[in-house]
């Protein structure tokens, strides 16, 4: 492989689509915490961290997944030869080493938050990954914990535990029904994950129900006062598009997730907006 398929190969370990998410994610915890203004650099300080973590966790991922991954996704970096196991690996010690030196300027809090979602990281594929269920729930709190982290950073976790909650409820949807589409090269690994232990439809019905648990409690942060009506006109439509994204599942795993990442992402512009309209208004 050519330097330039190399370092092709490393960004694409860190999912760029990814990194860009779970950093967006962290801004609007911060945003939601109405610290943005305040604390720019602690802001910015918290984006980046999450930025490269999420790297050096994706890229630790395909390390742990190599196997698996020739069977599943054989067009990934490492199955196709584009960087070595080693370099993947050495590639994620740098991207944490360096996550780890930005969290540290932040918050006891923030700092706490992200020594726990550096180790859960690392634990997920290793350990976690092939338990029915648990591996999902992990997974949930990570994607929730970005929220919390951005909050955290600027001192005020507040409307951010409520978007925590709920954006844990439907990433462990997505989870689950990611490794209903992923169920045969698990399979042929030995993972017992979900729909392996209990079923793929039982797997798919225990996503609905937990999603609508989550839709059922999307109200909450109205009800509690944090934001208005502003909140409802954009958190309602997102409830239904993750809905039907589950509905979808039970047909299509793959359009059900992609699906599903749609809904969660209007799900937290929701929030931007009621934060948004509380500080227009205020």
């Amino acid at each position: 492989m050519s330097a330039s398929e190399t370092i092709r190969g490393l960004l694409e370990l860190t999912r760029p689509v990814n990194v860009i998410a779970a950093s967006v994610l962290t801004f609007i915890g911060a945003f939601v915490a109405g610290g943005v203004g305040a604390f720019p650099l602690e802001v910015a300080a918290a984006v980046g961290a999450t930025g490269l973590a999420v790297g050096a966790g994706n890229a630790i991922n395909d390390y742990f997944d190599r196997e698996i991954d020739r069977i599943n996704r054989p067009d990934r970096a490492i199955p196709r030869g584009a960087v070595s196991p080693r370099g993947a690996l050495i590639f994620s010690v740098v991207l944490f080493a360096a996550a780890v030196g930005l969290a540290l300027l932040l918050p006891a809090l923030a700092v706490a938050i992200a020594v726990v979602n550096l180790i859960a990281l690392v634990a997920y594929t290793e350990f976690f990954k092939g338990l029915p269920g648990l591996g999902n729930a992990l997974v949930a709190y990570l994607v929730g914990s970005t929220f919390l982290f951005g909050a955290a950073a600027v001192g005020e976790v507040g409307p951010a535990v409520v978007l925590f909650v709920l954006a844990a409820i439907a990433t462990v949807t997505r989870e689950i029904v990611k490794d209903v589409e992923d169920i045969d090269g698990d399979r042929e690994e030995g993972l017992n994950t979900l729909p392996i232990a209990i079923g793929e439809r039982r797997a798919l019905e225990v996503a609905a129900g937990l999603l609508v648990v989550g839709v059922i409690a999307s109200p909450i942060p109205y009800l509690l006062g944090y934001f208005g009506v502003a909140y409802l006109l954009v958190v309602i439509p997102a409830d239904v598009i993750m809905l039907y994204a589950a509905y979808e599942s039970f047909e299509d795993p793959s359009a059900g997730q992609s699906l599903l990442k749609y809904g969660m992402f209007l799900a937290a512009l929701a929030f931007i907006v009621g934060r948004a309209a509380v500080w227009v208004g205020g």
